[in-house]
């Protein structure tokens, strides 16, 4: 998927076991957020990153969504723990992660363990992707004043 096409509609399990659809976000821009998994320690510092500058994404009437191939229940305690105010949403079948940014197979050289390619998507209010990074390296994050500028520019 590039910039400038239909993002694909997915619907996910929150960490209250609600379902989320992101056809629900169109109307206002929504930041994808796909990373490998809860706990461990470039992922708390990236989601604490999104976390402490969810005032600029709110003034900006974009939403943030979390995702990973954790199960709900981790993602929850996660939640929890950092104090994340958006939603984190469970890919526990891999099938938005694989559609959207890829997925690392035996990831850390143990077999059949995958996780989600860390990846940053930011949605337009009419559902196109207006901005798309994908890393191979699980250890870099994203720019996150390019992703803030992304979002800006579709004010």
């Amino acid at each position: 998927m590039n910039i400038g096409e239909k993002a694909p509609d997915f619907e996910l399990i929150d960490t209250e076991l609600k379902e989320v659809r992101l056809s629900s976000f169109v109307g206002h821009p929504t930041v994808l957020v796909f990373f490998p998994g809860a706990f461990t320690s470039v992922c708390t510092h990236e989601l604490c990153t999104f976390r402490d500058s969810i005032a600029k994404f709110n003034k900006l009437n974009a939403t943030v969504l979390g995702i990973s191939v954790d199960q709900p229940f981790s993602l929850a305690q996660f939640k929890k723990e950092n104090n994340l105010s958006f939603q984190l949403l469970s890919d526990f079948t891999e099938r938005v992660s694989r559609q959207y940014g890829g997925v690392h197979e035996s990831f850390v050289n143990v077999k059949g363990l995958n996780v989600s390619k860390r990846a940053v998507f930011v949605v337009d209010k009419d559902g196109m992707v207006a901005y798309k990074w994908v890393s191979e390296d699980p250890k870099k994050e994203p720019n996150y004043s390019e992703v803030e500028g992304a979002v800006a520019k579709l004010g």
